[in-house]
Order: structure tokens, then C-alpha cells, then sequence
């Protein structure tokens, strides 16, 4: 379900390891929002206090916020801290330029919640490691997770 909410409310995932960027691709974001719109709702948790910490969307509140637009359209999605940090890595790892660090940062996040979520591979129907589980949702080898 897709609500609108006060931008006010939103605050940012907590670690979130892909910084936001500024330059030509913020501006290009900021231009075509401020041109057709925020196209895609902000995916967001419900959060202590009446607030909604931001899953997915970063970027696109941080350019709403620099053209003083005051609500925005947000998908409010009930998960656990892990889960959340899984969606939110995989929401964010196929962006085109992401540095070294924000990956490896990313995908310790997402190993570390995968594993605290306390289903084993064997459980899920597969004999996986998590860092191949990893791999198969991401153009990175196992390895190199």
C-alpha cells in the first residue's frame, strides 16, 4: 500500500553504507524529479516515534528535500532490523557507481543479518554458504563476497 507522509517523518537506515552522493548524479536525480516527479514511493519500516526509517530511497528524499517538496509517497513495509538490511543491500548494491568500500561494507551487513536471522541453509532447501547466497542475487563471486 502506497501512503503519502509528512518528509519530516523519514530518517535515514541507521549504518546505511552507501553514501549519498552529490554532483552530476544528484543533480540529474533532482532535475528529473523536479521534471515528472517521484516516480517510485520511498520504501520505508515504521520506526520509534512516529517515524519510518528509509529502506530504500535515499537519495531520492535528499533531492526531494533540495526542491521543497514537503510529502512523499512511501510503500511501509513491517520487517525485523535484518530483514530490513537485507532489502535495503539489495535495493542499493546494483546501483552503477558504488566505491569498493560501500560494497564490502554492504555485504558484511547483509551476511552478518542473513546469519542472524537463524535459518540455515538447509533449512531454505539448499546447502549454501551465505557468501554464495549472497552471489547469486549480485554480479559478484562468492569469492569476492
Amino acid at each position: 500500500m502506497i501512503k503519502n507522509i509528512s518528509i519530516d517523518l523519514l530518517v535515514p537506515f541507521e549504518n546505511h553504507p552507501f553514501k549519498e552522493r552529490s554532483g552530476i548524479e544528484q543533480q540529474e536525480l533532482t532535475e528529473s524529479i523536479k521534471e515528472n516527479g517521484l516516480l517510485e514511493p520511498i520504501i520505508v519500516r515504521s520506526f520509534p516515534a512516529g517515524k519510518y526509517e528509509i529502506i530504500s530511497g535515499h537519495r531520492r528524499v535528499e533531492a526531494c528535500k533540495a526542491l521543497g517538496i514537503t510529502s512523499v509517497p512511501v510503500t511501509i513495509k513491517e520487517l525485523t532490523k535484518d530483514e530490513a538490511i537485507v532489502q535495503m543491500v539489495d535495493s542499493n548494491i546494483h546501483r552503477e557507481h558504488i566505491l569498493p568500500s560501500e560494497k564490502a561494507f554492504a555485504y558484511k551487513m547483509k551476511s552478518e543479518a542473513l546469519k542472524h536471522q537463524g535459518k540455515t541453509s538447509c533449512q531454505l532447501g539448499t546447502k549454501l554458504r551465505t557468501d554464495e547466497k549472497i552471489a547469486e542475487t549480485v554480479d559478484d563471486s562468492a569469492r569476492q563476497i
